[in-house]
């Protein structure tokens, strides 16, 4: 009887899992809550309209078309029952002998989860169109008002988290607010605008050599981007963010302090660390169960040194060729290999033509780093149609200094993009 193998999840990690299976004999079936496969390090790109939401998505179907043995099903799990091997979704059961979690992650906001109505996360691409439509919305409104200190809350931005999210966005917000979009209007210009990155920990990118951070931070303050390092946010609220010795008013604030994992893991009845993550085995099976496999984000695992792996792409996409390979292998859980990670290199971008590259002990700053990482960001992209176009936007705007994607559309348009961006190439 063919084996039954179920993947939840259709980023980098489950997506990679899949595509493993290609030629195995078996039935795969891949569930995810959307019909798109999204490439995450991007976001921030469509939140501040440089991209739009076409550019970083495909749907999951047409990437995994050809494979004849991989059914595709757009569905919420909501429980997984390991007793009976049954995936429940709110449509359907799904029987697995093998199963692959790769749910990847969400916004943690410390126990205040009354803060993100004020202050939206960036993990989807309705966040993404959320952030971008309220950052335009922002400069309209600052645009058309009398009162100085009204209109400085519109121009006023703060992004909570000094990871390389948080950098990023802070880089690409001040670009905008600061250089390539005020010369379009007649009453408010760069000089009234600020923009804030707050971090709790004394420094930033806390991944990075320490060098890099110093450039890093340098280049953000040449930006005009504030940097306030150990500082903790006390409250979020309709008129600003409150710190521990002072209060910023603004109506743009922007969460990447933190992540937690779906409360389904709950519902494997399993060990897991304090984020909500499985604590897996070596080879990311549960402890008590070889059969299921924890990948990506939502699993718990640490490298030879005792240090977490991060929850980036490169690790997930591993990982998923990882637990694919051993199932097609069928081991036994004693004769299985540990997982190890191989760190091909972390890297940041902090606006137009400026990055921090780490690769292989190698440290690559300015322009020479941005370059690798525009090349390596296209060609991790899904579809050729998706690298092409991604790359002559950021020609576009690296000659012109001007986004392409600035329109404010409503939110029933902004899923009509959405579903627009999911046409088969």
């Amino acid at each position: 009887m063919r084996k039954k193998i179920v993947i939840i999840g259709g980023g980098f990690g489950g997506l990679s899992a899949a595509k493993e299976f290609n030629d195995f004999d078996a039935d795969i079936t891949l569930i995810d809550k959307t019909n798109y496969h999204l490439f995450q390090p991007l976001l921030y790109q469509v939140a501040t309209a440089a991209l739009s939401p076409a550019d970083i998505a495909a749907p999951i179907r047409a990437v995994l078309n050809k494979q004849k043995n991989t059914t595709v099903v757009m569905d919420e799990v909501t429980a997984i029952d390991r007793v009976n091997k049954k995936v429940i979704t709110k449509g359907s059961e799904y029987s697995f002998d093998y199963l692959i979690i790769a749910i990847g992650s969400s916004h943690s906001y410390f126990g205040k989860d009354e803060w993100e109505k004020n202050a939206p996360g960036l993990k989807t691409l309705n966040d993404a169109l959320n952030i971008r439509e309220k950052i335009l919305l922002s400069l309209e409104s600052a645009e058309k008002m009398n009162n100085p200190e009204e209109t400085i809350k519109y121009l006023t931005f703060v992004i909570v988290g000094g990871g390389p999210t948080g950098v990023e966005m802070a880089g690409a917000i001040a670009e905008i607010v600061k250089i390539s979009m005020m010369k379009d209007f007649r009453n408010i210009n760069s000089e009234m605008t600020k923009v804030y990155l707050i971090e709790a920990l004394p420094r930033l990118l806390t991944a990075y050599p320490e060098d890099l951070y110093e450039i890093a931070k340098k280049d953000l303050e040449t930006l005009g981007v504030e940097v306030l390092l150990n500082t903790m946010v006390v409250d979020v609220n309709d008129e600003g963010v409150a710190l521990k010795d002072k209060f910023i008013p603004t109506k743009n604030i922007i969460w990447a302090a933190g992540n937690t994992v779906s409360p389904l893991l709950k519902s494997l009845n399993t060990e897991l660390d304090k984020a909500g993550g499985v604590i897996v085995n070596p080879d990311l099976s549960l402890k008590d169960d070889s059969n299921i496999f924890v990948i990506g984000d939502a699993a718990h695992l640490k490298d030879k040194k005792g240090n977490m792996l991060p929850g980036i792409a490169p690790v997930a996409m591993q990982e998923g060729r990882y637990a694919a390979g051993i199932v097609k292998e069928g081991k036994d859980a004693d004769l299985r290999e540990s997982f190890k990670y191989i760190d091909k290199g972390t890297m940041a971008t902090i606006g137009r033509a400026k990055a921090i590259c780490y690769i292989g002990g190698l440290k690559f700053t300015g322009f020479f780093a941005w370059l690798i990482w525009c090349v390596i960001h296209i060609f991790f992209l899904i579809s050729f149609r998706n690298r092409f176009k991604v790359m002559a936007e950021w020609a576009w705007y690296y000659i012109t200094f001007r986004h392409g994607i600035r329109l404010i559309t409503g939110h029933p348009e902004k899923q009509e993009e959405i579903r627009n961006s999911n046409t088969p190439d």
